[in-house]
């Protein structure tokens, strides 16, 4: 069984026992999370498509970390007038196993 969830602007594909690294959510490490904006879930043998979300579908997931993304450099520069800026970005994260898709 696999689904496609939206979350933080973005779109994943999931199946139970993925680990995913989603924007950065409010919880603390153990806690249970919904996906109430279920896209897309797919059986062996159906598929259910939204309009543009699923109706009575969620994925459910256990929050493993808050973390860190790797650093991005922002260099912004303007030829032959001396302007340089540096600056770099860390996002923050949120780590989920994904334990069930109830459709």
């Amino acid at each position: 069984m696999q689904a496609v969830i939206k979350t933080g602007g973005k779109q994943y594909i999931v199946k139970p026992g993925d680990v995913i690294d989603i924007e950065k959510i409010s919880g603390e490490t153990g806690d249970t999370v919904n996906f109430e904006e279920v896209l897309l879930v797919a059986n062996d043998d159906s598929t259910q498509v939204g309009k543009p979300f699923i109706d009575n579908a969620k994925v459910e997931g256990k929050i493993l970390s808050q973390k860190k993304g790797n650093k991005i450099i922002v260099f912004k520069f303007k030829r032959r007038k001396g302007y340089r800026r540096k600056a770099g970005h860390r996002q923050k994260l949120t780590s989920v196993e994904i334990t069930g898709i109830n459709a």
